[in-house]
């Protein structure tokens, strides 16, 4: 067994990380700095929606809204991207009270030169509602997310009297491309990894098509929070780790406690 030192405490694991490939780093760079060897292969990609027009017509009507919601970077990507192609300043949204699912989300969001107004103490959709509750009645509500995402935010707004306008600023899809690289990774025992980590349920949905029939006695299961945990738990998965932050220092935390 691999002596693991206190700066070093993943030393002699393999970490299968998924996040799309210009994500990735983050998570990586984390789990490498104590001691673990990484393995990436993306289980997700993000791809552009159908079609901007919603999002372009929303972001062309920024004077109708009272609030912006944004669940997650990928969505400020999409927004700033659309802005730039749009040529429209960031400066029509500073009238906007803005709601980010994150700190990665709310940091994202700064880089725009907007102020981000609620961070939820959780990050998940159910804690976003909880921060808004108050403050949306008879108000107009723009909500910025991926084409496929849980109908919390929307449903349970509008029961507290808000618009909601819903816009698609990106979809995801499954990696064609990894399905080999995944499945010759876990059945080569000198590289499969002994923990999978998965910050999101696309990825638990695309890795269970991917892995295939590959098997995955021994693999740990990690996961950054309880609606990527419920994911796992439906596709008869086990939980073996949960962040108890939901972020990436959180996910890795745990995952060292994990282990120590």
């Amino acid at each position: 067994m691999t002596k693991r030192s206190k700066e070093q405490p993943l030393e002699g694991l393999r970490i299968l990380v998924g996040r799309a490939r210009h994500q990735a780093g983050k998570l990586s760079l984390a789990l490498e700095k104590v001691g673990a060897e990484v393995i990436e292969i993306p289980l997700i990609e993000i791809r552009p929606p159908k079609s901007y027009r919603p999002l372009d017509t929303a972001l062309r009507d920024a004077a109708a809204y009272d609030w912006l919601v944004l669940t997650s970077v990928n969505g400020v990507e999409a927004l700033a991207l659309r802005l730039q192609e749009l040529k429209i300043q960031s400066s029509a949204f500073r009238h906007l009270r803005i709601a980010a699912i994150g700190p990665a989300t709310a940091k994202e969001t700064a880089k725009l030169g907007l102020k981000v107004h609620v961070v939820p103490k959780e990050y998940v959709a159910e804690s976003v509602v909880e921060s808004l509750k108050s403050h949306v009645s008879d108000k107009h509500v723009l909500l910025v997310r991926a084409k496929v995402a849980r109908d919390v935010i929307p449903r349970e707004l509008r029961k507290q009297g808000a618009k909601v306008d819903v816009v698609d600023a990106y979809e995801t899809g499954v990696p064609k491309a990894s399905r080999v690289e995944l499945r010759r990774v876990m059945n080569d025992p000198q590289r499969r990894p002994h923990i999978a980590t998965f910050t999101s349920s696309s990825m638990v949905k695309n890795f269970a098509v991917l892995a295939g029939t590959s098997d995955l006695v021994s693999l740990k299961f990690a996961s950054i929070g309880p609606v990527t945990s419920a994911t796992l738990r439906e596709l008869g998965l086990p939980v073996d780790i949960e962040a108890r932050i939901y972020t990436i220092p959180g996910l890795v935390e745990s995952i060292v406690q994990s282990i120590c």
